[in-house]
């Protein structure tokens, strides 16, 4: 393969000079000859050993890398590993990445729920680090406008040239694939692949067990029954909040708890007609908003919804005050379960199915992520002075070396192989120093978050030590979701800036009407005088641009 090419432009912004990757997208062909696929798995299909592996060109290379390699690298710093760490390259995990890789890594973090702020910021300047790490759908006009504006390279070429282990990958996963690249076939970052489907459902309803047995009660799988359910815990238990949850928290307000019982979003969706739908301006969402207004107005749903946050739901699933919630397995059942347990040994918190209407109907949709969600994916900016290094730094966590590490550490330090299988020592599940099994992982891993590898299910068994949460991937998961989610599609950059402006418009008003709906502030009587602004907003203009993206999507 031809050496990579740059070709020098003047952009239209006075910016620096862009550094654009002149050969053809990476096609199908080449795709194919990257040998053998193996089976879709959790770990790497990469055919070589990590550290010895062969470049496109056949010449021999391997790690840790040899010479004075240095890059800068900017992310976000994990809020769990921000209690311990200022940056991550003083922590474990950071330190033994430089070592293994053989590359010197200047981390460089945004002050704490600043990160999009200072993103624009750099982006604005133009001086950009090296590599990147970004929700790179939400670029405004997606990652091949990232591209076209001079800020990060397409990586066709140098994935071809420098990275075997993710080419390896992708060739023998195709939905992943797809999904890391763009319409163009450009692609753009180092993805975060969900490696199995159990780790695409992470989060749902979840009640007091112990709470049912009491009352003798069965675990609710209807929207009547969880009617019953809540108004026994307030008549029954006394719970001043029932139902409680982080409205404000925006992974959980995309959620809405029970809105799928009504085969709905308030997001854009696929419908069974293969189109996209935005469920928000449909009827079967005010049905939705409905039953939720009742619910609240009954003092079935805490009162405080539209204002409390994590530490308040916290204290009031694990004191009583509630009986019933939304979250995720680990950072909610298995916080408020501890906390509890300390003061009550039969506190049992314990995932519920996503409920439908009618008694044994199974749901349609459900709570689901794509295989490569729009997190922890890394660009390699046109201002990087050693592509070689930063690629061929990437590339290593897709290899079987750097898979085990990003999702288990060091053999022998933070895990041991028991019967072929990865198990974490004490190190990570009976921390030393008192630290949680949470904490002690982002010292050393990334499995328990997300970044540029592929994420391997053999650690949720382990990071989830409650009997609910063991089982809460298979009782939240709906087998038909993936139909109904909308795959990672972007408009083009011509569409992009009239979809922007489209879309921030109405979400910002379809969310306060929501929220007024459910307290009961404004009458459902209204909701067709909703969708109707909301068309005049220009949704049916958004619709038209997400369905013609749904389409290149589907001829990837």
């Amino acid at each position: 393969m031809k050496e990579l090419e740059h070709i020098f432009m003047k952009k239209n912004t006075g910016k620096k000079a862009l550094a654009l990757l002149s050969a053809s997208a990476l096609s199908a062909t080449m795709l194919a000859g990257c040998g053998g696929a193996a089976p879709a798995s959790s770990a790497p299909a990469a055919s070589t050993d990590s550290t010895a592996v062969s470049t496109a060109e056949g010449a021999e290379f391997s790690y840790p890398m040899s010479g004075d390699h240095a890059i800068t690298y900017w992310t976000t710093l994990n809020e769990i590993m921000s209690s311990d760490y200022s940056n991550m390259g003083d922590s474990p995990f950071g330190k033994g990445l430089m070592e293994r890789t053989g590359v010197n890594i200047t981390f460089q973090h945004p002050p704490t729920g600043q990160g999009d702020e200072q993103f624009n910021l750099i982006l604005a300047d133009g001086d950009l680090p090296d590599v990147m790490e970004y929700h790179w759908m939400d670029y405004p006009g997606g990652p091949e406008k990232a591209i076209a504006d001079g800020n990060i390279l397409a990586l066709n070429d140098i994935i071809d040239q420098y990275c075997p282990n993710l080419k390896a990958y992708l060739a023998a996963n195709p939905e992943a694939d797809r999904q890391a690249k763009t319409d163009d076939g450009n692609y753009y970052m180092f993805p975060f692949i969900r490696g199995d489907d159990a780790l695409r459902v992470t989060i749902g309803l979840m009640i007091r067990q112990d709470w049912l047995t009491e009352l003798g009660l069965e675990m609710p799988t209807t929207m009547d029954e969880w009617h019953d359910v809540l108004t026994a815990f307030k008549e029954k238990k006394g719970a001043a909040a029932p139902f409680c949850y982080e409205y404000k928290m925006g992974s959980l307000t995309d959620v809405l708890p029970f809105q799928f019982a009504y085969n709905t979003t308030k997001k854009f969706y696929v419908g069974d007609d293969g189109m996209v739908h935005f469920g928000a301006a449909e009827q079967n969402f005010k049905d939705f908003l409905t039953t939720m207004h009742q619910w609240y107005s009954e003092g079935l749903i805490d009162a405080d919804i539209a204002t409390q946050e994590f530490d308040q739901v916290s204290a009031k699933m694990s004191n009583g005050t509630a009986g019933a919630s939304c979250g995720w397995a680990g950072s909610r059942m298995g916080v408020w379960s501890n906390a509890a347990l300390a003061t009550d040994p039969n506190y049992d918190l314990e995932p519920c199915p996503v409920p439908t209407l009618n008694k044994g109907e199974t749901a349609k949709m459900g709570p689901i992520e794509n295989v490569v969600p729009n997190q922890g994916g890394v660009a390699i900016t046109t201002s990087c002075k050693d592509i070689e290094a930063a690629a061929r730094m990437l590339d290593w966590a897709y290899s079987d070396e750097g898979h085990m590490y990003y999702n288990f550490g060091v053999e022998g330090v933070s895990y041991n192989m028991e019967n072929g299988e990865p198990v974490y020592t004490d190190l990570i599940l009976k921390n030393p120093d008192g630290k949680s099994i949470a904490n002690a992982m982002v010292d050393n891993i990334r499995g328990n978050y997300n970044g540029p590898f592929v994420q391997d299910v053999r650690y949720l068994s382990q990071y989830y030590t409650l009997a609910g949460q063991k089982v809460s991937n298979a009782t939240w998961l709906v087998k038909s979701a993936a139909k109904y989610a909308l795959p990672p599609i972007t408009p083009t950059a011509e569409e992009s800036e009239q979809f922007a402006a489209i879309m921030n418009e109405v979400n910002t008003y379809r969310d306060e009407m929501i929220l007024k709906y459910i307290l009961g502030t404004e009458n459902l009587d209204t909701f067709d005088d909703f969708v109707a602004t909301m068309n005049s907003m220009g949704l049916d203009k958004a619709l038209e641009i997400e369905n013609a993206a749904l389409t290149r999507y589907n001829a990837r």
